[in-house]
């Protein structure tokens, strides 16, 4: 009777198993199941007030599945752009907003579309800036390009948004790093002894960023870089450009080097 009742229960647990290789896992419920479209909305905006991000996304998304039509759905695409934003997942974020710009291009928030673009790579920038402990200037600079392309995408599109003073703050901000990222590949190409590599840079300053604060460093490494190739006439041409721009450089002063050569590093003592 025991090997009878086991005997049964063995092929029952079979049975069982079997169910579930053929049938798979067991569906997940749906609580949003029923809900209105502006019930489901209040709770993605609720769990984004939460912080709760990953839910809020799963909200959106289902809101627009299932709702596909009308202003609702629409704004989810944007608050989607958003809650991936905050959760500090560039990638998405983006693809979320160029999704919407394609879908929208005459929408009246197509201008926030454009600004978290710019945000998005811009606050990637700093979150790797925060756990490498590594100067800006130092990195490949993509990330800083595509954030300010993005800004000024904005900014030139749509110059009366409510976004474009924060958004042109940025590009400042972006444009003197780009710079000083130029610089110091110069004055490593400096000291590699590649001096035309170094004045290819710091001319690539002055042509691209002629508002950035690396101008008057560019010319210094231009200044020792033309002296050590022995181009005394392109010395004296740069040499003069910088004190007409900055007559009260502290490359001019007492304390300057007279050797030219050496104001590269002479320069890099003074910060």
């Amino acid at each position: 009777m025991k090997h009878s009742l086991a005997l049964i229960a063995a092929i029952l647990l079979t049975s069982w198993l079997t169910g579930c290789a053929i049938f798979g896992e067991p569906t997940e419920l749906d609580e949003t199941k029923g809900w209105t479209v502006q019930h489901i909305y209040e709770e993605a905006e609720a769990k984004m007030h939460d912080k709760d991000y990953e839910k809020a996304i799963k909200y959106f998304q289902t809101l627009e599945s299932r709702f596909p039509h009308g202003p609702y759905a629409t704004q989810a695409q944007l608050e989607i752009a958003y809650a991936n934003y905050k959760k500090g997942d560039p990638i998405l974020c983006i693809a979320a907003a160029d999704r919407f710009i394609k879908l929208h291009p005459n929408h009246p928030n197509i201008d926030y579309a454009y600004y978290i673009k710019g945000l998005a790579t811009f606050n990637e920038r700093g979150i790797i800036e925060r756990l490498t402990a590594q100067e800006i200037s130092d990195r490949d600079p993509k990330s800083l390009r595509e954030s300010f392309l993005a800004l000024k995408e904005l900014v030139t599109r749509y110059p009366q948004s409510r976004y474009v003073k924060d958004a042109t703050q940025r590009m400042v901000y972006l444009v003197n790093n780009l710079a000083a990222h130029e610089l110091h590949v110069a004055r490593y190409y400096m000291k590699r002894q590649a001096y035309v590599a170094a004045v290819n840079r710091c001319q690539f300053v002055i042509q691209n960023y002629p508002d950035s604060t690396s101008l008057e460093e560019a010319l210094v490494i231009m200044i020792s870089a033309y002296d050590l190739l022995g181009l005394t006439d392109l010395q004296q041409d740069t040499l003069r450009v910088l004190k007409t721009n900055y007559p009260n450089s502290q490359m001019l002063g007492s304390r300057a080097p007279s050797d030219n050569r050496v104001w590269w590093k002479f320069w890099e003592s003074l910060y």
